[in-house]
């Protein structure tokens, strides 16, 4: 969009980055509900077991800041996932309002399951490595961006400059 795009052209459903952004997350959302029911877990189970493989332990806190989700979401996957006998969920020895999550034994095994989850979507995305991480990147930075300003004053407004 430019500044000379008018306020009808603006407001057209094809324009909007938000709209390209929802679809495209239908849609992964989508494949990745094939690649992971083998493995039983839903998408945002995936992230969870996905920081656990990487850091073996984390807070509930920490898990909320890192997957960006809140603890009214966080705390039923969690239980759905200590159900499921993936992790552990126990107070902290040092801080009791803290909540330690671990992997099981059956959590660490079903790493190995997982292994060709991300080489399959991939295949599926069907871009060049150096695309795929260019589109990582830029929506890394918007991520980044967008919690950023979303820090700042609601009334704020853009100027000119910045909406072009």
């Amino acid at each position: 969009m430019t500044l000379s795009t008018s306020p009808e052209e603006a407001l057209k459903l094809d324009n909007q980055l938000c709209f390209a952004l929802y679809a495209a997350t239908r849609a992964m959302m989508s494949t990745y509900r094939g690649l992971l029911e083998q493995l039983g877990l839903t998408f945002p189970q995936y992230l969870v077991m996905l920081v656990l493989w990487e850091v073996g332990q984390s807070t509930v806190k920490d898990l909320g800041q890192t997957l960006y989700l809140d603890s009214g979401t966080l705390s039923p996957l969690l239980k759905r996932l200590e159900a499921a006998g993936l992790i552990h969920r126990t107070r902290s020895a040092r801080d009791e309002r803290a909540v330690e999550i671990s992997l099981t034994e059956a959590g660490q095994a079903l790493k190995e399951q997982a292994f060709p989850v991300p080489g399959q979507f991939n295949c599926r995305v069907a871009l060049e490595a150096s695309e795929f991480a260019h589109l990582r990147g830029q929506l890394r930075d918007l991520a980044e961006t967008l919690a950023l300003n979303n820090e700042l004053s609601s009334t704020q407004s853009c100027t000119p400059e910045q909406i072009g």
